[in-house]
């Protein structure tokens, strides 16, 4: 595999050779770290503008924002005072970020740190084990690899990623990696009852009843992604995650303490920094079928958002996509009637979440919106 400095455009470059080379080892960026690399393979480096991006990064400005830190602290108690202020607080930073955090959650600290330990364990157990999961085919139980579209996109990211369907129908705990199948099982059982009052907050914050959008399926299902982020010899050169917009409902991400989490925020690229015991809520595009800004006929906007590549590592993150992915369901989904009048007409066409996420895996982290193909 061909080595350059951001300077270099090699003759001798064959991207479509070194990607597929790169493919056979299954064993993802991690195996490129593990064996000693120093310089960036030419397949991961970020065009020119992105290079600039990510190298010029600061901005004194960009200081001056903060994304959303959300207290929920106090919604078990049924106090209507308290839910009506949680609410408000969740509707503004849906609408002005699309990004918000979370704090008093209800998911034990605990039960956080042994997810993140599982999915460390799941990349650093044994390679033979591990590449017994590596496949490009979204239909299988769980999949891992190394950049879903690693054979489209027009740079690799520097990052692997493991995937598993939890909900409607979830993948049989025989076929789940014992090294952390336990707590895989444990965490979405947390996690899916957090969507559901999310989704609670979401409605009531549209002016909508509280069970709506759980009422239309936005929390029937769930795909637990594993991202790990090695080491980077040249993070100047290449992303850990390329700009995108996520393609769910909603996206609830638990990271580490390194961060390098960043969302776009009036055109500034702001840092979405660790916060002990937090977790990270972020709109979707349509979300494998419609996310939140295709049925709120944009009242909530879903943000582009990256990850950075970072010289420290590995950097582990776990995302929990509400949607039902490829799974074979029927249900059109498009902008909520009851958002729609004459001055609010509306802007995206009904689809399925099977046909939006299929659009979404075609098309790749390409830096454009997946919502544009639906646009009416």
């Amino acid at each position: 595999m061909v080595g350059t400095n951001s300077n270099e455009f090699p003759t001798n470059y064959d991207r479509k050779s070194e990607l597929k080379a790169f493919d056979d080892t299954k064993e993802g960026v991690k195996g490129l770290v593990d064996a000693g690399i120093t310089v960036v393979p030419r397949i991961f480096h970020q065009p020119p503008a992105d290079q600039y991006s990510i190298n010029n990064n600061f901005d004194s400005e960009a200081t001056q924002f903060s994304v959303p830190v959300i207290d929920l602290e106090g919604l078990e108690f049924d106090r209507p005072t308290k839910r009506k202020e949680i609410v408000t607080k969740v509707g503004e930073a849906s609408e002005t970020w699309g990004f918000f955090q979370i704090v008093n959650h209800g998911i034990p600290i605990d039960v956080l740190e042994e997810i993140k330990d599982g999915v460390r364990g799941f990349y650093e157990q044994d390679t033979q084990v591990k590449k017994l999961f590596y496949t490009r085919d979204h239909f299988k139980p769980v999949v891992y690899n190394s950049n879903f579209d690693l054979h489209r996109a027009p740079a690799s990211n520097w990052r692997d990623t493991f995937m598993c369907y939890m909900a409607p129908n979830p993948t049989k705990p025989e076929d789940m990696p014992e090294v952390f199948r336990d707590i895989l099982i444990e965490y979405s059982k947390q996690v899916m009852k957090l969507g559901k009052l999310l989704f609670e907050l979401l409605s009531e914050a549209l002016g909508l009843k509280p069970s709506h959008l759980n009422d239309i399926d936005c929390s029937l299902g769930l795909v637990l992604v594993g991202h790990y982020y090695p080491s980077c010899p040249q993070p100047e050169l290449t992303l850990g995650t390329s700009k995108h917009a996520d393609s769910d409902f909603i996206t609830v991400l638990l990271q580490d303490h390194i961060g390098g989490l960043q969302v776009l925020h009036q055109n500034k690229w702001i840092d979405v920094p660790p916060v002990p015991g937090a977790l990270v809520v972020n709109i979707g595009d349509l979300i494998q079928a419609i996310g939140l800004q295709l049925i709120s006929n944009e009242r909530f906007k879903s943000v582009e958002h990256r990850v950075l590549a970072n010289r420290v590592g590995p950097r582990v993150s776990v995302a929990s996509f509400f949607t039902t992915g490829m799974q074979p369901l029927g249900r059109l989904y498009g902008p909520i009637k009851e958002l729609l009048s004459e001055d609010s007409p509306p802007k995206y066409r009904e689809t399925t979440i099977r046909e939006y996420n299929a659009h979404f895996n075609d098309k790749g982290l390409d830096g454009t919106s997946a919502l544009t193909h639906f646009e009416l």
